[in-house]
């Protein structure tokens, strides 16, 4: 049998306090996705010295990748190296997309402090009746859960879909009540991945439907909503990647100001999992076209990363405007 353990012992945080801070204050918790030691490091260094508080965030596949045994205890050192660097931030960890009761009782069990149950492909009913189930385990351990609504187009991980669906405003708080949720990932029209929106010359930049987002506050007021697909691709990243041998053609994200405009709302937890690999995978293409014969992996990985906490503390100090909030 698996050794259980509760979040506590890793001097973790569920995201109940941070939603209810950052709904107050006016901006949005970070949930950065991570899959190595490098990512990991690279978003707990920018976010202590920004002094954000921060939802680390893996997948079913990246939690697989990391190890289900070891990724408990990345976090657990991720939390103490921030402390040796004199930053007492508020950590979680969270499953994204996790998409059955089985995997989310596992997290739940190794130590994660807050899981997501995504039955937005099922109908209604049924994403609500799953939904519950993993609510019910959860909560009886102080554990919150994110579920959702609405379906967003891309690739990311193991979750694809070919075509966005909103979410149904009129559904939100029947789903709400039914369910238990802590938090509600809906669909505006962010989207997954890199390739989120294919932008021809002289076209406009894909908008969020805030219209839809203000229905949705007003049927639940007050109640935290996520934003999946949140990250901006930055246009600077991209040129490198392709300067240096790669091919990212037409690769479109979100534009950064509605971003903010979403985190000064009813959303406060913005997800970001593109721009992270970006940021590393950009730096280490122009190490080694650079440099061809290097083949020390710090010598490739440590400017990576360092890239990587410069964009952590960019997204919080001017995206999420979750600086100086821990």
């Amino acid at each position: 049998m698996a050794d259980t353990k509760h979040y506590n012992e890793l001097g973790l945080v569920n995201t109940r306090d941070m939603f209810r801070n950052a709904m107050a204050g006016g901006y949005a918790i970070p949930a950065y996705n991570f899959n190595n030691m490098e990512q990991l490091q690279g978003i707990m260094i920018g976010c202590a010295e920004s002094k954000s508080p921060v939802i680390l965030q893996v997948s079913g596949s990246a939690r697989k990748y990391a190890n289900p045994t070891f990724l408990p205890y990345m976090a657990m050192g991720a939390v103490q190296m921030a402390k040796a660097m004199g930053a007492d931030i508020p950590v979680a960890l969270h499953l994204d997309h996790g998409d059955t009761f089985e995997l989310a009782k596992s997290c739940i069990d190794s130590g994660f402090s807050s899981v997501m149950l995504d039955g937005s492909h099922h109908p209604f009913e049924e994403n609500a009746t799953l939904t519950r189930q993993v609510v019910d385990y959860a909560h009886e351990r102080e554990v919150t859960v994110e579920g959702e609504l609405g379906v967003l187009a891309g690739v990311e991980d193991e979750v694809s879909h070919e075509v966005s669906h909103y979410t149904k405003p009129e559904e939100v708080e029947a789903f709400v009540e039914q369910t238990g949720v802590d938090s509600l990932a809906i669909s505006i029209g962010t989207s997954h991945g890199a390739y989120k929106f294919k932008v021809k010359p002289g076209e406009e930049e894909p908008t969020l439907r805030f219209d839809i987002l203000e229905e949705i506050d007003q049927s639940v007021p007050g109640f935290p909503i996520v934003l999946h697909g949140a990250s901006a691709v930055v246009p600077e990243y991209i040129k490198m990647i392709n300067a240096f041998g790669g091919k990212m053609d037409d690769a479109v994200g979100i534009p950064e100001e509605q971003l903010r405009k979403a985190a000064g709302s009813a959303v406060c937890k913005i997800n970001i999992d593109s721009d992270g690999r970006l940021a590393m995978t950009a730096i280490i293409r122009k190490v080694f076209a650079e440099n061809p014969a290097e083949f020390d992996p710090r010598k490739y990985l440590g400017p990576a990363r360092e890239e990587l906490i410069k964009m952590v503390k960019y997204k919080n100090e001017h995206v999420l405007g979750s600086a100086n909030r821990a």
